[in-house]
C-alpha cells in the first residue's frame, strides 16, 4: 500500500511538515495586543476568525467589530448568507451586542475587506486611529501589509484564534487545503509589501 495514501488527510504528511511549520511561524505576527478603535473580522472558510473577534471583543479590545466578507467557492457551502453575515450570527449568539456589529457583505479579497471595511466606519461616522484586524493564522502578514498599503495612517495588530498547526488542519479538514493557502498567501505578501 502506498505510504502516502494511507496518511488521513486532516495530517500533515511528513516530508511537507518542516516546510509547513515555517510559513506557519512566518505568518504569525505575534503582535502584542492592545485596545483599538475597531476590530475587523476578515472573511474566509474559517470560523476562528469570528471566535477571537467574539472573545477579543468581551476582553474590551474595541467596542466595534465590522466583519467583512461576500463569498467564495470554498465558503458558499459553509456560509450560504456570506461569510461577515455567518460571523455576526456567531457574535451574537455569544452575547456581543447587535448594535456593535457592523456587517459588509460584499469583499472578496483582502484589499476589498479593507477598503470597504474603512468606507463602512466613515458612512457611520466611526472615527478611526487603530484597528485589530483579525484573520485566518496564516493570513495576518499579507492582511498587515494589505492594511499598511491601503490606509497607512491607522496603527494596526492583527490576531488570529489560536490553534497549534495540527489542530488547526483538523479544523479544516484538509492538510492540503492548508497548504495550499500557506502557500498562496506567502505568493500575495510580494503584491502588497
Amino acid at each position: 500500500m502506498d505510504r502516502q495514501a494511507a496518511v488521513p488527510t486532516h495530517v500533515l504528511p511528513d516530508e511537507v511538515r518542516a516546510d509547513v511549520e515555517t510559513l506557519w511561524r512566518y505568518h504569525d505576527m505575534h503582535h502584542k495586543l492592545r485596545p483599538c478603535d475597531v476590530g475587523i473580522g476578515l472573511g474566509s472558510h474559517d470560523l476562528g476568525v469570528a471566535v477571537i473577534a467574539t472573545r477579543l471583543f468581551h476582553e474590551g479590545l474595541f467596542p466595534w467589530i465590522v466583519f467583512t466578507g461576500a463569498n467564495a467557492p470554498t465558503t458558499i457551502e459553509r456560509f450560504p448568507c456570506g461569510e461577515a453575515v455567518h460571523y455576526r450570527e456567531y457574535a451574537v449568539e455569544h452575547g456581543v451586542p447587535a448594535e456593535s456589529i457592523l456587517v459588509e457583505p460584499r469583499a472578496t479579497n483582502t484589499a476589498e475587506n479593507l477598503e470597504f471595511s474603512r468606507a463602512l466606519l466613515t458612512e457611520r461616522q466611526i472615527p478611526v486611529r487603530s484597528v485589530l484586524i483579525m484573520s485566518r493564522p496564516y493570513q495576518q502578514r499579507r492582511a498587515y501589509a494589505t492594511c499598511r498599503l491601503m490606509w497607512p495612517e491607522v496603527d494596526v495588530v492583527c490576531a488570529s484564534n489560536l490553534l497549534d498547526l495540527d489542530d488547526y488542519v483538523s479544523s479544516i479538514g484538509g492538510s492540503q487545503r492548508v497548504v495550499d493557502m500557506l502557500v498562496g498567501d506567502t505568493q500575495r505578501i510580494e503584491v502588497w509589501a
